[in-house]
């Protein structure tokens, strides 16, 4: 028997089980979208974001001792400047130098993208149009814990200063007394100052609430755990938040043109996040049998195969399907976090897919590409919510106001049309603001 659960959808009676995957995908089980099913985590979010609220900085210190092991006081929250210059100055200089063309790339790609105001629209007197303008303060969560990743300060700084947001504000759980020395180093590198010893729920109550030390912001961003994700999702309104975010996952589409041990590598490296979910869909039997072979060829060399073995017979799967028609309808109804196709005819899947966070192109363009170093931030949104939510960007610290001005005689033309339509609602005093400006 497989490790990976290998199923066959090409059967004509594969109906009822695609309603059951469907299923499946909303509830988690595929996606792994609940790291802690035993806890009530909408619940205890809320006492959090309440106490905050309510102690402020003292609610903030007694929550970090509490939940991150360490004795933190007000006072040392705060990052100093001479810690974040002093990590800079002792990080390894080839990590340095590796992290300068990382952030050479991703700017680079981020200024590309980034939106330009069209040209007005001119008709006659009237000029109408839109302008975008940088959101003031943006909080960028970077996950500690089990889950250390660096890569994140530059996925979420380097687009908003891209976007030239005024003040990035960079929060990161104390994992083992302190924030990582990497993810310290990356924020002096990009001239971050503003840094705080916070994590989970209490951070983003912090950054979206306020305290005496912490100023609220405007916008979270950054990938976190069920209480982040938890956290954001209750306090969204009250701050802009980048999406509902949950473990990371693959789908791949691939045919019988695939390296079987390429996917694997691909699946396995996915499920490494533990929880993490790996989906390949394939019109290939024997692609999808020689896969699940090379998944467990290859968990015998690597170091944390339990863990990676346990994600994915847990939250992973393989498809035989009909087609690749089929394979890239899967795709859209999973509306994955990162999809790869690995096909003979990548282009022709790629008009077919409507739904993905980040598509990766050929069998030469795996997916950690796009998690360090390519360009695009690898800040995605996860759980089927690609269906409505983008990757994080530079465009995402923008805000865009409609522009409308009127010449006199303009508004003459126009008078009848808009004060008809006001007294047509029942607001005269709007009809009222047009006619007194006649002549």
């Amino acid at each position: 028997m497989s490790l990976v659960p290998l199923l066959d959808c090409a059967n004509p009676n594969f109906t009822e089980d695609v309603t059951a995957l469907r299923r499946l995908l909303r509830g988690g089980a595929l996606t792994a979208r609940t790291e802690q099913p035993s806890l009530d985590v909408p619940e205890i979010v809320r006492n959090i974001i309440a106490d905050v609220g309510a102690r402020g900085d003292v609610a903030v210190t007694a929550l970090t001792n509490r939940f991150d092991k360490v004795s933190l006081t007000d006072e040392s929250l705060r990052v100093p400047q001479a810690l974040l210059d002093s990590a800079r100055a002792n990080c390894d200089p080839e990590f340095m130098d590796l992290m300068r063309r990382a952030i050479s790339n991703i700017r680079e790609y981020q200024e590309h993208i980034l939106v330009r105001a069209p040209e007005p629209l001119l008709r006659g007197g009237r000029v109408l149009g839109l302008r975008y303008t940088p959101i003031d303060r943006v909080g960028v969560y970077v996950p500690g814990g089990r889950a250390l990743y660096p890569s994140t300060v530059l996925m979420t700084v380097v687009p908003a200063q891209v976007a030239k947001v005024r003040e990035i504000v960079m929060v990161s759980p104390p994992t083992g007394g302190d924030i990582n020395p990497m993810a310290l180093a990356i924020a002096a590198e990009l001239g971050v100052r503003e840094v705080y010893r916070v994590g989970g729920a209490v951070a983003i109550a912090a950054l979206a609430l306020g305290t005496p030390q912490i100023r609220a912001v405007d916008k979270i961003v950054g990938p976190g755990n069920a209480f982040v994700t938890e956290a954001k999702r209750q306090l969204f309104g009250r701050v802009g938040i980048d999406s509902i975010a949950g473990p990371s996952e693959v789908f791949v589409v691939a045919d019988d043109s695939a390296n079987p041990d390429w996917v694997a590598a691909d699946m396995i490296a996915q499920a490494e996040h533990d929880p993490g979910s790996a989906i390949l869909a394939t019109p290939s039997r024997a692609l999808a049998q020689s896969v699940c072979a090379a998944i467990e060829a290859q968990l015998e060399q690597l170091e944390r195969r339990d863990a990676i073995a346990a994600a994915l017979s847990r939250y992973s799967a393989v498809l035989i399907t009909s087609s690749l028609e089929q394979s890239c309808e899967f795709a859209n109804l999973f509306a994955t976090e990162h999809l790869q196709l690995q096909t003979h005819d990548d282009a022709r899947c790629l008009g077919q897919i409507r739904h993905a966070g980040a598509i990766f192109i050929g069998a030469h363009t795996p997916v950690p590409l796009g998690d360090y170093f390519a360009g695009p931030s690898h800040v995605l949104p996860t759980g089927a919510t690609a269906r409505f939510f983008s990757p994080l960007s530079a465009n995402d610290f923008l805000k865009s106001s409609s522009l409308l001005h009127y010449e006199a005689a303009a508004l003459s033309e126009d008078a009848a049309a808009v004060i008809d339509f006001a007294t047509r609602e029942g607001l005269t005093a709007h009809a009222a603001a047009v006619r007194k400006r006649q002549c």
